[in-house]
């Protein structure tokens, strides 16, 4: 069997060793948002076939925004099928954002249409399935699947706190994209938490119940 090289050859390493082990509807699974202290955690699962190519895909963290909302549109059109989730904050009070985290990839690798054979999670903590997985430190930098679900998840993300944004213009979550910068911070202490900002993470706690 043949396998697209694109110029990001290093990217298809473990999709190849999978399918070279049996494996073939092999998804990659990376999440955006366990540090903002604002916002939901937005989870994405991502299936190529083996000729796919994307010039330019890489971890999300690496691009520009310009060039995460280029790709994005990419991926969903090339992608086999892919799938999103949000757990909302919520949840990640309640059961901590790691944990909010891996359930936030679980549910989207529960939303592709077909089962898979095989997951390629970013990081060292696999997720509740039964699924076999493969946690790969700093995977969305070293797996062409996995550096594609970082740019879904983070775009979708993204694009949620920009709609926040409108609901709640004091804190600007469109510059910020909730993440705790200093703008961020002082005007969380302006202003006080608004309904989407995460009560257990330091940096809010402290302002609650002005």
């Amino acid at each position: 069997m043949s396998y697209a090289l694109p110029m990001e050859r290093d990217l298809w390493d473990y999709e190849i060793k999978a399918r070279e082990k049996g494996y073939r509807f092999v998804v990659g699974v990376d999440e955006a948002g366990r540090g903002p202290l604002a916002g939901p955690v937005v989870a994405a699962a991502v299936v190529f076939s083996p000729e796919s190519e994307i010039t330019g895909l890489n971890d999300s963290k690496k691009l520009s925004p310009t060039k995460r909302e280029e790709l994005f549109p990419q991926i969903k059109e090339k992608a086999v099928s892919y799938g999103i989730a949000v757990v909302d904050r919520e949840v990640i009070d309640e059961i901590n954002i790691l944990q909010a985290a891996r359930l936030a990839m679980k549910q989207a690798v529960e939303k592709l249409p077909s089962d898979p054979d095989l997951l390629l999670i970013d990081g060292n903590q696999k997720i509740d399935s039964s699924i076999d997985q493969w946690a790969i430190v700093k995977g969305d930098a070293k797996s062409f699947s996995i550096a594609a679900a970082s740019i879904l998840a983070k775009v979708t993300r993204d694009h949620i706190m920009e709609d926040y944004h409108h609901l709640y213009p004091q804190y600007e979550f469109v510059r910020h994209k909730g993440y705790g910068t200093q703008l961020h911070r002082d005007l969380i202490a302006e202003h006080g938490p608004c309904p989407i900002h995460r009560r257990t993470f330091k940096g809010v706690t402290e302002h609650l119940n002005r």
